[in-house]
């Protein structure tokens, strides 16, 4: 076991491992920003508030459900899989074959890759202001944008995954909803939206990565999606992002203290209870959730060592602290 000293002074206890090894990657990013902030570095980039506010599945739901969702206090975050339609012969008892029309789920979008995907094209929103963004005719440019360096083929490589993710992600529906309660209340709010309004990926999975297509791959948001976007971000830092990119729970609390950064005026416990369900949906042993969230926010804490947050009996305790990304003000 070992502790690790910040140039600021706060101490990382890194448990089992020196800091050469699992670590290393944490504290180089850990130099980095202190020695150049996101604004200067051209490393700010954006997620939409009520993806932070509720987050996406760490791993493929299980069961193929027809809606996944968190809630978080009064109100539910609800995804839906995006679905197309096959065709399947059916033989029936009379021993004749009929065409049954079948709806096929593409898939819920879960993991790192769509928390990378979204907090880059939060970064073109705010850069091109445009609904309509290029993602560029190189697949493994594309990839070194988002963080992933190594572009590997095969049923599990790198780029399949990309793909795929992409896809899932890109065909989503999203609604934001209030929960109902027993108080007969009136006034209900419900808020559904697409990501994307239409998408174009000419990348060739035949062709090498590197090699450039004919074509500009492309994609255009829906207007909901990019008036959320444009009207309440969450500035984040993509160096810290891609630093965290093997773990989803961490890339969710790096997200989620930023957000309660620019806000927070006072001390606050966040319960055990309301961090499950935000952050642990998929883990029933409250004992391995608290570990897990405890391994989470040890690395979340060396590329933002400005959060000033303990962990306790009661849950999270939140204190005033600075921003991740620098307030635009403060320049």
């Amino acid at each position: 076991m070992a502790d690790e000293e910040t140039p600021t002074g706060r101490v990382i206890r890194l448990v089992n491992e020196p800091r050469q090894t699992r670590f290393q990657s944490h504290w180089d990013t850990h130099l980095a920003i202190e020695a150049e902030d996101a604004w200067a570095a051209g490393e700010v980039g954006y997620i939409c508030r009520a993806l932070v506010q509720a987050t996406l599945p760490y791993r493929e739901p299980k069961g193929d459900p027809p809606a996944w969702g968190r809630t978080n206090g009064k109100v539910s975050l609800v995804i839906q899989p995006g679905f197309y339609i096959r065709a399947e012969k059916v033989v029936g008892a009379n021993g004749r074959t009929t065409t049954k029309q079948v709806p096929v789920s593409l898939g819920y979008p879960y993991g790192s890759i769509p928390r990378l995907l979204l907090a880059w094209i939060g970064k073109e929103v705010k850069l091109r202001k445009e609904r309509e963004l290029p993602l560029g005719n190189s697949l493994q440019t594309f990839m070194g944008e988002l963080g992933m360096n190594s572009a590997t083929g095969g049923k599990n490589g790198s780029i399949t995954r990309l793909r795929e993710q992409m896809r899932r992600t890109f065909s989503s529906k999203i609604a934001i909803l209030d929960n109902p309660d027993d108080s007969h209340q009136v006034d209900w709010r419900n808020e559904g939206f697409n990501l994307v309004d239409k998408s174009q990926i000419w990348w060739d999975a035949q062709s090498s990565p590197e090699q450039d297509n004919l074509f500009e791959s492309k994609i255009s948001l829906s207007e909901r999606f990019y008036d959320e976007l444009v009207n309440s971000p969450v500035p984040v830092d993509m160096r810290a992002l891609r630093n965290l990119k093997a773990s989803p729970s961490a890339l969710d609390l790096y997200c989620y203290l930023t957000y309660r950064m620019f806000t927070l005026r006072r001390e606050t416990v966040v319960p055990w209870e309301s961090l499950m369900m935000q952050f642990g949906s998929e883990v029933a042993n409250p004992r391995k959730f608290r570990w897990q969230f405890h391994q989470a926010l040890k690395a979340v804490l060396v590329v933002y060592p400005d959060a000033k947050v303990d962990l306790n009996a009661q849950g999270l305790l939140l204190k005033p602290s600075a921003t991740s990304v620098r307030r635009l003000a403060a320049r």
